[in-house]
């Protein structure tokens, strides 16, 4: 009777075993099904040679995760580039000028050029327009960004202080995608404030509207004016042209 008992336990704790086992790669798939995957290792910050803010005028300021793990301003790199900026990450990063700042309604726009899609990385990463800045380098900022990736898809998400999701990353026609790993890819990317309502536009199109009243509010956006910039995500490179701000339309 215990032998039969032995044999039974041991036979259900191999059953809970198995799955675990197969996840780790330490126990051969049944024949007919495929074997089990092992989940990527997430992709480092890199630290970028000759890094720093050369841009006169401009700050930076990592994402709190990113800053506790002790990275720093100087991993990444703003510099002039032409008649505009070129970024380069490192930690993701949101730059702005103190001076550029923005009230009742508005829109703020610039071109993002990535010379070489995913140069610097192993899958898509976004880069977009910062809104609705305010308290900006301290633990209570807050703003609001939209970002495109060069597959296609964008996100609309900001700081209160805590990180927050305007829904999912989605996918949209304008947004363009890249013609594959290493090929260039443009995105013009708007924000506009008009009334109660908040828009992001990709390469002319709105992509994502929303009520003023669902952004400002407890854990988002203390105002929709505030300072105005630009954000990158980690271990990106692009270029930013025709960074400006005018009147809503």
């Amino acid at each position: 009777m215990r032998v039969r008992q032995a044999l039974t336990c041991t036979a259900a704790l191999a059953l809970l075993a198995a799955p675990l086992l197969l996840a780790q790669g330490r126990m051969a798939a049944p024949a007919g099904q495929p074997p089990a995957q092992t989940p990527a290792p997430a992709e480092a910050n890199r630290i970028v040679a000759g890094g720093g803010i050369t841009v006169p005028g401009w700050m930076g300021v990592l994402d709190p995760k990113d800053a506790a793990a002790g990275q720093v301003v100087g991993n990444a790199k703003l510099a002039p580039e032409g008649t505009g900026m070129r970024v380069t990450t490192g930690p993701a990063i949101t730059y702005w000028n103190p001076a550029n700042k923005a009230t009742g309604d508005y829109t703020v726009k610039a071109t993002f050029n990535e010379p070489k899609f995913q140069n610097l990385n192993d899958h898509p990463h976004p880069y977009g327009i910062v809104i609705a800045g305010n308290d900006l380098g301290t633990d209570k900022a807050s703003y609001l960004y939209c970002a495109a990736y060069g597959n296609g898809t964008y996100i609309v998400r900001g700081f209160g202080p805590a990180p927050f999701q305007m829904g999912k990353r989605a996918e949209d026609p304008a947004v363009n995608k890249a013609a594959g790993v290493g090929q260039p890819v443009t995105q013009t990317i708007a924000m506009t404030v008009k009334g109660n309502q908040v828009s992001c536009s990709i390469n002319n199109k709105v992509v994502a509207t929303y009520d003023r009243s669902a952004l400002v509010t407890e854990g988002k956006l203390k105002s929709t004016d505030g300072v105005y910039g630009i954000r990158f995500a980690h271990n990106t490179d692009a270029t930013v042209k025709d960074f400006k701000k005018s009147q809503a339309q």
